[in-house]
């Protein structure tokens, strides 16, 4: 048996989320990876967008290890909800690379501290973060979001699970689906009365 390695397992499950949230972009026409797929207006590029000013927050400013480059929209005088959506004149290539690149200077920022590393989180009251948290944060955020992805993938082309061809989800054809979904829907009417 392996030692035991908490900041490389951390490090791999964190990984694994940007990979999922990266992935759903696949193969999509720029208008399907911008595309507002709920009420609130979430699309893909917008939860990418997203999750780059959070790596280079949590991994760059809270730790004295400030992101290169202009400032990210998590900070300063950004409108509401500029880090969910991208702008027009903002390339999905722009965007997948500012990802890229501020997943790297994170990942330098974990290789560079111990996990019981302090940070500050910058604003009024909100205080210390050890980098262990820091890292159990963002696997909850890339996660959550990569599920957001997920949804929203499903909900443009069908295209579900956490790796390309559904290897995590059964197998089943567009007929089986339907089947799948009218049962559901059933159980549902059934329980709720209808």
């Amino acid at each position: 048996m392996t030692e035991p390695d908490p900041k490389a397992d951390l490090r791999t499950n964190l990984q694994d989320a940007r990979d999922v949230l990266l992935w759903k972009l696949d193969g999509l026409p720029e208008y399907d990876v911008r595309r507002p797929m709920t009420p609130t207006g979430t699309n893909l590029l917008g939860l990418v967008k997203h999750l780059a000013g959070a790596e280079a927050f949590y991994f760059g400013t809270v730790f004295g290890r400030p992101f290169p480059g202009a400032p990210l929209w998590i900070t300063g005088d950004a409108e509401p909800n500029a880090d969910l959506w991208a702008r027009a004149d903002e390339t999905r290539e722009e965007i997948v690379g500012l990802y890229r690149r501020a997943c790297a200077h994170a990942d330098e920022t974990v290789a560079a501290l111990p996990l019981d590393a302090v940070g500050r989180i910058p604003g009024t009251g909100r205080g210390e973060v050890t980098l262990h948290r820091a890292l159990a944060h963002m696997i909850g955020e890339t996660h959550r979001h990569a599920g957001h992805a997920d949804i929203v993938r499903e909900l443009i082309d069908g295209a579900a699970g956490q790796r390309p061809g559904g290897l995590n989800t059964p197998e089943g054809n567009a007929s089986w689906w339907a089947a799948h979904r009218d049962r559901v829907e059933r159980a549902a009417k059934e329980a709720g009365g209808s």
